[in-house]
C-alpha cells in the first residue's frame, strides 16, 4: 500500500509516499480502505523532530474510510460499512489504516467530514469529562480553532453556558456554534467579568497563550482548569495536563452522530489534499491561519 512517511526530520521536504506492507487488524480492530485522513499539528511536530525519536515514522492517527477486514471478535461492523476513527499506530495517512476504535460515519458526513472529527472530539470531550462539565458556566481560551469549536459544541449540547475567547474577526463564528465571544489578551478578566460578575465555574485552556493564571483566578482555583496546550503553565499553576495517556474520552465517537444528525454540532473542513500532496498540507497546517480542518483524501482504487 501507499502511505505516508518521513525518514529524516525537516521540513515538508522530508515526507514521501512509499510502498509499505499492508497492515491486517489484530483482535477487535477493523481495517479500512481510506478515503480520507485527518491532519493535524501532532504531524508536523512529529516531522520536525518535536515528539519523538524513531525514525522512520508514519503519519495520522484519525481517518474515515470502508471497512474491509475485521479482526477476531468484531461483531459491530462488516466488510463494506462506512466507519470514521483512531489509528493508534499513527499510520492513518495511507491507503488502508488499522482502526483502534471506530463508529459509524453519520448519514450527513462525506468521508472527509467524518475523517475530521475524532482528534478534535476526543480531545475535546476528554477535557470537558476532567472538568465534569455537565452545566454550568464554562470558560473555553481558545475557541474558535477546531478542538476549540468542538469543546464549544459539546458543552453547549451538555447544558452549560459557554463563554469563548477569540480574536474578534471570529467572534460571529462562536455565536453561531452558541457561545458568548470575548476578545483574548490583556484585560480577559474584566471582559469575562462583564458577562459573568461572580466568574465561571470552569475553565478550559486550548490555546496555550499563557492565561492561566487568570482562568484560575476567574474559576475559583486550579481545580477548576484544565489545559491541553500549556504544559509548563500547568506545571507551575498546579493545573490539570489533558493528555491522551490518561485516558482517552472515546465515548464521543459514538456520541457525535446523533448530535451531527440533530444539526447541534459541526466542524468544518478547511481544505483537501490528495496524500501525494501532504507537503503542501503540512505548509498549511503550520502556518496556522486556517480555520477548519486539513484533510487528506485518498482516491479509491
Amino acid at each position: 500500500m501507499k502511505a505516508a512517511r518521513f525518514s529524516r526530520f525537516g521540513g515538508p521536504e522530508v515526507l514521501e509516499i512509499v510502498d509499505l506492507p499492508d497492515p491486517y487488524p489484530g483482535p477487535g480492530r477493523i481495517r479500512i480502505a481510506v478515503r480520507a485522513a485527518g491532519l493535524n499539528a501532532s504531524d508536523w511536530k512529529k516531522r520536525k523532530g518535536l515528539m519523538d525519536e524513531e525514525l522512520p515514522q508514519t503519519l495520522g492517527y484519525e481517518a474515515a474510510g470502508v471497512v474491509d477486514e475485521v479482526g477476531e471478535g468484531v461483531t459491530d461492523v462488516a466488510v463494506g460499512d462506512r466507519v470514521f476513527g483512531l489509528c493508534a499506530e499513527g499510520a492513518a495517512q495511507a491507503e488502508l489504516a488499522v482502526l483502534s476504535f471506530y463508529a459509524p460515519i453519520p448519514a450527513s458526513l462525506d468521508f472527509a467530514g467524518a475523517a475530521a472529527l475524532p482528534s478534535a472530539i476526543e480531545t475535546a470531550a476528554r477535557g470537558l469529562d476532567q472538568l465534569g462539565v455537565r452545566g454550568g458556566t464554562v470558560l473555553i481560551n481558545g475557541a474558535s480553532g477546531s478542538v476549540g469549536a468542538a469543546a464549544v459544541q459539546l458543552a453547549v449540547a451538555r447544558g452549560a453556558r459557554v463563554i469563548g475567547t477569540a480574536s474578534p474577526a471570529n467572534h460571529d463564528v462562536l455565536r453561531s456554534l452558541g457561545a458568548e465571544p470575548v476578545s483574548y489578551g490583556d484585560g480577559l478578566s474584566d471582559r469575562v467579568r462583564a458577562l459573568a460578575p461572580d466568574g465561571v465555574d470552569t475553565a478550559l485552556d486550548v490555546a496555550g497563550s499563557g492565561a492561566l493564571p487568570e482562568l484560575i483566578a476567574l474559576a475559583g482555583g486550579p481545580d477548576h482548569v484544565v489545559t491541553l496546550a500549556d504544559f509548563l503553565g500547568a506545571q507551575e499553576h498546579g493545573v490539570t495536563f489533558s493528555r491522551g495517556d490518561s485516558g482517552r474520552a472515546l465515548h464521543v465517537l459514538t456520541e457525535i452522530g446523533p448530535l451531527i444528525e440533530a444539526g447541534r454540532f459541526s466542524l468544518p473542513v478547511a481544505r483537501t489534499f490528495p496524500l501525494a500532496d501532504i507537503a503542501h498540507a503540512h505548509r498549511l497546517s503550520e502556518e496556522g491561519h486556517v480555520r477548519g480542518k486539513i484533510v487528506l483524501v485518498v482516491d479509491a482504487a
